[in-house]
């Protein structure tokens, strides 16, 4: 057995991929929709840094433009210019939530959203949706998808002394929360449940938990860190119609460049300048960080959503298909840029029904498959698809041809 001194062989648990024929996948190199293994072979990539980059792998002018910052001085301690210029870039794109904070990571970003909350309100309580993945810091992680704490009945809501859970797509638990208790800050939700599976929440739902947090004294906070800049650029919520007071952003406005980011009405923001509220980080903010943002919008701006989102509804359509014409039912849940893939008729409309169809076996065999044919999906049954501007025919071909081919194999291993 090889020796290793990082801890499990990975930094981040969700890197560990099972072996494929006795042999680990190591990444070498990654560019566009591309990711080369040690042997050299070539995957069309769907993980896309889990979310991370909406552009695909190692975008030139992101990196050239980091790499410029890198050469002129990656930590000055000091104010720079590139900094205020990356913070209008996303105000410009983040409406009345003009006041940013820099942070390296979407935790921390949904971390400090909650301290502005609890500061502005004077409440120490967050709600945020049971199944939801908020970050990994040790109060939000709270009830997430795949912990006992994410399924609940009447009358049994899990709670600490910082979070409780309100059920997704309810809106009479969203009532009830609030009839119950006084002290809660904000409401803070996911625009798309995507770590428990792509599960869709429902506009009708948003809407009304945004006016009982309204009507109550709370705030809302939209975490936005995997669905931002991915429906087009700038914030799902704000597309769909909601007002929300605060918003954490991540992944996407980076380019594969650990960067995250606060978004706030100048009016809450204003606690960290005030003398109520400590922000810090020794790198957030960077110059490196802050040039991927500038060059990373700049190209969003300029990017063809809409054809993306086709491009990412036809194989959808395409997965179904193959796995049907095979005698297997398939389906998924999500949007054309991030989607889940279920081994059921239909996906699941709510937690506990996505407890019901997940197959974890199942996801790992179809991961094996795809690996096989020169194309990478995540093992988890929770995992998600993630398409780029970079998905260029040749690697849209690939990925069709490994799905047909996997529902092939599949079928035949019975």
């Amino acid at each position: 057995m090889r020796t290793t001194h990082l801890l499990g062989g990975v930094s981040s648990g969700a890197r560990v991929m099972p072996k494929l024929d006795g042999e680990d996948l190591v990444a070498a190199r990654s560019s566009g929709p591309w990711i080369w293994d040690q042997t050299g072979r070539r995957y069309a990539d769907t993980a896309l840094g889990y979310g991370g980059t909406v552009l695909g792998h190692a975008p030139p002018a992101v990196v050239d433009a980091a790499t410029e910052a890198l050469r002129s001085g990656p930590l000055p301690a000091f104010v720079h210019p590139r900094e205020e210029q990356a913070a209008a870039a996303i105000a410009a794109h983040t409406g009345p939530l003009s006041q940013i904070v820099f942070n390296n990571t979407g935790s921390e970003a949904v971390h400090l959203a909650c301290r502005a909350a609890r500061l502005v309100t004077g409440r120490p309580r967050i709600a945020k949706l049971a199944a939801g993945f908020d970050g990994w810091l040790d109060d939000v992680v709270f009830g997430t998808a795949g912990t006992a704490e994410a399924s609940f009945s009447d009358g049994a809501r899990p709670e600490t002394d910082r979070f409780t859970l309100l059920r997704p797509n309810d809106i009479a638990d969203a009532e009830r929360l609030f009839a119950q208790r006084d002290d809660i800050a904000a409401v803070l939700f996911e625009p798309l449940l995507a770590n428990a599976g792509c599960l869709m929440l429902e506009l009708e739902y948003l809407m009304a938990l945004q006016d009982i947090a309204r009507r109550n004294g709370a705030l809302v906070i939209v975490d936005e860190v995997l669905m931002g800049f991915r429906l087009h650029a700038g914030l799902a919520s704000q597309l769909w119609g909601l007002d929300p007071d605060l918003a954490a952003v991540g992944k996407a406005i980076g380019s594969g460049i650990g960067v995250a980011a606060v978004a706030g009405r100048p009016e809450i923001m204003q606690v960290f300048t005030d003398g109520r509220g400590i922000r810090a980080g020794t790198f957030s903010g960077n110059p490196v960080a802050s040039a991927a943002v500038i060059a990373t919008l700049e190209l969003l701006d300029q990017a063809d959503y809409p054809a993306l989102l086709a491009k990412g509804e036809r194989l959808r359509a395409l997965i179904a298909s193959a796995f049907a014409q095979t005698g297997q039912a398939v389906s998924t849940s999500g949007y054309g840029t991030v989607f889940t893939i279920w081994p059921s008729a239909e996906p699941p409309r709510n937690y506990a029904e996505s407890r019901e169809r997940i197959r974890p076996e199942w996801s790992r065999a179809l991961h094996l498959e795809m690996r096989r044919a020169g194309a990478l999906i995540m093992p988890s049954g929770y995992g998600r698809l993630y398409l780029s501007f970079a998905h260029d025919d040749e690697a849209m071909v690939q990925l069709a041809g490994g799905f047909v081919r996997a529902a092939a194999t599949m079928k035949a291993g019975g």
